[in-house]
């Protein structure tokens, strides 16, 4: 039932761990070694502004556990309003390029099938947070961070696709 003010009852911390652990299970899926694309980085002539490896994977788990949060509180207004239905269509867009960079640019080698995911998924996300601060913009705020990282990690996909 839905108050006055558009808010449901609350969701239950289970259906949030259900949702962090859909968005965080993918991405820990995804980047496994050997699970979905090779995570050779040999072939990458890398910039001087190249990260140290171990920060991705520290990163992307904060990103995607943001991401989990973010889609739990869009989630958590009720799926019969019509804003959090675009919200959630929107999020699905994004989250699909999203998975779809990693073997483009990993698992084909191809930093040029890289921008061509990358420049698309930084579009969507933009367009995810303006859907999502619709809904809740403490759900649209915890997206920046993933937009941020995403401009950093189109700038290097560009700088490696222009050093090869």
């Amino acid at each position: 039932m839905e108050s006055v003010s558009g808010w449901r009852p609350r969701l239950s911390a289970r259906e949030l761990l259900v949702a962090l652990a859909l968005v965080v299970g993918v991405n820990v899926l995804g980047s496994a070694p050997g699970v979905l694309f090779s995570s050779d980085t040999g072939w990458i002539d890398e910039p001087w502004f190249f990260p140290p490896t171990i920060l991705f994977p520290v990163v992307w788990t904060l990103l995607f556990t943001l991401m989990g949060v973010a889609l739990f509180l869009v989630l958590r207004r009720g799926l019969e309003r019509r804003d959090v239905r675009i919200a959630i269509a929107a999020f699905a867009v994004q989250f699909a390029l999203n998975l779809a960079w990693t073997p483009a640019f990993f698992g084909m080698q191809r930093p040029d099938l890289g921008l061509a995911v990358i420049v698309p998924l930084w579009l969507a996300i933009v367009g995810t947070i303006v859907a999502f601060d619709r809904v809740d913009r403490l759900a649209a705020a915890l997206l920046v961070p993933y937009l941020a990282w995403v401009s950093f990690a189109t700038v290097l996909n560009y700088a490696i696709y222009a050093g090869t």
